[in-house]
């Protein structure tokens, strides 16, 4: 008989199966927002709010901001943000390149900080999104390659005795895809275009713009003696942006505006207009409280502001059973052993003894255990969305993940018992 977490664990891994690109993964939180009755909003209309009323609103396409109202006096906002994106590789514009008349690859560039050679020998596709023409208005539409396109094959040993011995990847020339091997070439076609364009089910000359990216075609799956590992390309975030998101639909109404943020472009700075550091959370804020003004409850933005509190949950380096070495001597977060929090002398990780101690007393209620991170003093570590956000919604936060082996890996490895730990944690936070 399947285990609690096992099941909680497949629902996850499907829908990191299904969200191959950032904006397939806003795409999958909408169908769950919209299915639980919450309500779209643009950022071009004006807004109509009601207390007890959940809404949603998007940005780019790969950002997306749920909210709930309570039907009580509002002490504040509880925020629990995650992002969308994942290191990968972009499609440049114009793609394909001959090889000698031979071969055709794509031209491709790094995004975010991945580990190069777990991209080779996979079986590898496209996603992203288009924007085409129609009825005279542009028109944006995610699209998904769902098929086995492209391989970046690796040389041969036989090339390079010593590729074995600390070898490293030129983005430019080592790691271009392989799409096409044929006798002969049509005049003309743009080979990636075609693809996309029968895959959106739209003209190729329709077609205007678009931002693709590169995935593993291989699904997650659970591996362990007890099937207690998941194994997945996107786990970084997609895990807490599930785990977020299915304790936000658990959860209770409580006397905070719950908020699910889901924002895209942390792999490269979040600086975009879509990003953590942009206005996105705070417009969306501010908004909600002038549409609450104008159907007669009035609230002070700074106030509200004093009696919040952030989640920024981005997953954590978990203890590597091979380089134990490498974390720290005492702040050594295990798979399954819970809820990781994240501290980092220079602040980028928001951790402080308030926020703690909030983070703490959370998983208290919600009856999951918590561990501790902090890199060593000597290897810098990563930064995330909490800080960023802060620079635009001055709250108090913690930063916390889920443990994981092979950060930035095209496959990570995670913890299946973890995610129940997230949700429920999720659920108790945004019910308060």
């Amino acid at each position: 008989m399947e285990k609690d977490y096992q099941s909680t664990a497949r629902e996850c891994l499907d829908f990191i199966a299904g969200s191959v690109s950032a904006y397939h993964a806003v795409e999958n939180v909408e169908k769950a927002l919209k299915k639980n009755d919450f309500r779209e909003l643009l950022e071009e209309e004006d807004w109509d709010l009601h207390k007890g009323g959940s809404y949603y609103v998007k940005r780019n396409a790969s950002s997306i901001l749920a909210f709930r109202i309570p039907e009580e006096e509002i002490k504040g906002f509880h925020i629990m943000a995650s992002h969308s994106d994942s290191p990968c590789f972009k499609v440049k514009p114009g793609s394909c390149m001959d090889v000698e008349g031979s071969y055709k690859k794509l031209d491709v560039e790094p995004y975010g900080g991945m580990i190069h050679a777990t991209w080779l020998d996979r079986c590898l596709s496209v996603a992203g999104r288009i924007v085409y023409r129609k009825d005279g208005k542009l028109v944006s539409k995610t699209v998904n390659v769902d098929e086995d396109l492209l391989v970046m094959p690796n040389l041969a040993i036989h090339m390079n005795r010593e590729m074995n011995k600390n070898l490293s990847y030129n983005p430019q020339t080592d790691l271009q895809p392989l799409i096409r091997a044929a006798r002969r070439e049509p005049d003309g076609e743009d080979i990636l275009l075609e693809k996309v364009a029968s895959w959106a089910e739209v003209d190729r000359e329709q077609i205007l713009g678009k931002d693709l990216f590169l995935y593993v075609r291989e699904k997650g799956r659970l591996a362990g003696a007890e099937k207690e590992l998941v194994v997945s390309p996107r786990l970084d975030d997609l895990q807490c942006v599930f785990g977020s998101l299915k304790g936000f639909l658990k959860a209770g109404s409580g006397r905070h505006i719950a908020v699910c943020a889901v924002f895209d472009n942390e792999e490269v700075g979040s600086l975009t207009r879509q990003g953590a550091a942009s206005t996105f959370l705070k417009d969306t804020l501010e908004r909600t409280l002038e549409a609450l003004k104008a159907c007669g409850h009035a609230y002070d933005y700074r106030r509200l502001l004093a009696g919040s509190f952030m989640i920024s949950a981005d997953n954590a380096q978990g203890v590597h059973p091979n380089y134990t070495q490498k974390a720290d001597p005492v702040n050594r977060p295990y798979l399954n052993q819970g809820i990781v929090i994240k501290y980092h002398a220079g602040q980028k990780y928001t951790t402080d003894a308030y926020s703690e101690a909030v983070m703490r007393d959370i998983c208290r209620e919600a009856g999951v255990c918590c561990q501790t991170y902090s890199n060593r003093s000597d290897i810098p570590g990563g930064s995330t969305l909490g800080n960023l956000c802060a620079g635009q919604v001055p709250v108090s936060c913690v930063d916390i993940g889920l443990a994981q082996l092979a950060m930035h890996s095209a496959v990570e490895t995670a913890g299946a018992m973890d995610i129940v730990d997230l949700v429920r944690a999720a659920a108790v936070f945004f019910g308060q």
